[in-house]
């Protein structure tokens, strides 16, 4: 308290900041809550890995199918599980290749595995491929599933729709 002349009161401590007591409690109850949401919160990043990359895929699928209707050519999605990649490119490209290939390397937490190829399924340099025809189509031999799987084991499924039009994503197989 202020007394008349304008000073102090020794009696009544002005209180300005924290004590370090106050401050060691809090940073404990921080460390403690954060030990708890890291590992939620790492399972959640991965989660989020395996749908990104789920539907990456699935675009790549429509891109290549709009593509080979568009330039009325046949357009192979080819898949390497072994290097965990996969692309699009012109079935009969030139000499010089084909400028508009795509190539996509899959994240590090997820792999890539194609589930159903067939003993007669279409191949590219022996890796099973998707072929989109120019009608829009999908070749006989086209892998029917694809699987997605992260490090936690759960996993996503390309799976080729009813209609044999196009693929969809399922998170379970189906």
């Amino acid at each position: 308290m202020i007394s008349a002349t304008g000073q102090l009161n020794g009696n009544a401590a002005c209180r300005r900041g924290f004590t370090l007591i106050e401050l060691i409690l809090v940073l404990t109850l921080l460390a403690i809550c954060a030990s708890l949401i890291v590992p939620s919160l790492s399972n959640f990043v991965r989660g989020r890995a395996l749908d990104s990359e789920g539907r990456r895929l699935l675009s790549v699928t429509r891109a290549a199918q709009s593509r080979a209707v568009s330039e009325g050519m046949p357009m192979l999605l080819w898949m390497d599980a072994g290097q965990d990649a996969y692309g699009v490119q012109q079935e009969a490209a030139s000499a010089q290749g084909d400028p508009k290939a795509m190539e996509f390397s899959v994240d590090g937490n997820v792999q890539l595995a194609v589930v159903d190829a067939a003993s007669g399924a279409t191949t590219l340099r022996h890796m099973p491929v998707i072929r989109f025809l120019p009608d829009g189509t999908i070749d006989e031999g086209s892998p029917k599933t694809v699987r997605l799987t992260d490090s936690t084991g759960a996993a996503l499924w390309l799976v080729q729709a009813r209609n044999r039009m196009d693929y969809e994503i399922h998170g379970s197989q189906q």
